[in-house]
């Protein structure tokens, strides 16, 4: 048996070969060009929803996925960014979390983002009572994390949230804010809840994309369409020169990868 330096440095080595392997099979591919960490205090971004974005440069993209995981689709998502070594962030449903751990913990595992998008997803918050939309919030985090990471304290690993259908209130936006978690608008959308072809969907993001130059985009993973769609748009940022940023949260807990 080795002895413990020896083998120490048996592991460096294993560990240097596998990110060697890994770079080189990401050659000629999209790639994720840069992770950005964000601090979530006080965090409201997005142009559709609020006044600021994130810092991006010009031709800069934050893919962003809603409402999973889910069995049907999320997995193909998965496979397309994985195959265009991308990075992205998944704002997935407590219940649905709760009702597939195995997938949630498979897309950490792959290396996304999970954030927060409330437990039942309902449309909207703002039209509930404060106390019941709060409940929901909370309970959709919880399911998350005991999901993911088989335990929930008082602050989730990631706090980053979305509102279903970007329905926000001055309180609720003011509650998070307290509790030091960050909100996500988007800067442009596939409008993929709308059904159509996955050659419409293309053309209309990247027209979308074209104007605006940069941005946070929203598409959905419980969606046939977008999941069809996405070996292609992959491809087309690519072709057009744009570039991934992968976010996480500032001073991340999320190092661990779940068991």
């Amino acid at each position: 048996m080795p002895s413990l330096p020896r083998l120490a440095a048996l592991l460096i080595m294993a560990s240097c070969s596998s990110q060697a392997l890994a770079a080189a099979s990401c050659d000629g591919k999209l790639g994720t060009s840069r992770v950005m960490e964000v601090d979530a205090r006080g965090l409201q971004v997005g142009t559709k929803h609020f006044p600021q974005t994130l810092d991006l440069a010009e031709g800069e993209v934050v893919l962003t996925f809603d409402d999973g995981p889910f069995p049907a689709t999320t997995p193909a998502a998965l496979k397309a960014l994985r195959e265009a070594c991308v990075q992205a962030t998944f704002f997935v449903v407590g219940r649905n979390a709760a009702a597939h751990p195995d997938l949630l913990k498979r897309i950490i595992r792959d290396g996304h983002t999970v954030g927060h998008h409330s437990q039942t997803h309902p449309m909207t918050l703002a039209d509930m009572p404060f106390d019941k939309a709060v409940a929901d919030i909370e309970k959709g985090i919880a399911s998350d994390e005991k999901a993911a990471y088989g335990t929930a304290g008082a602050h989730p690993r990631v706090p980053f949230f979305r509102f279903p259908g970007f329905g926000s209130s001055p309180e609720l936006l003011d509650y998070l804010s307290k509790r030091g978690i960050g909100v996500f608008g988007a800067d442009l959308w596939a409008g993929d809840w709308v059904q159509m072809t996955p050659e419409v969907q293309l053309h209309l993001v990247m027209e979308r994309l074209a104007h605006a130059k940069r941005g946070i985009i929203l598409f959905h993973d419980t969606r046939a369409q977008t999941v069809k769609m996405l070996p292609a748009f992959l491809a087309a940022l690519q072709a057009g020169g744009y570039k991934v940023v992968h976010i996480v949260p500032a001073m991340s807990e999320t190092a661990a990868v779940p068991q």
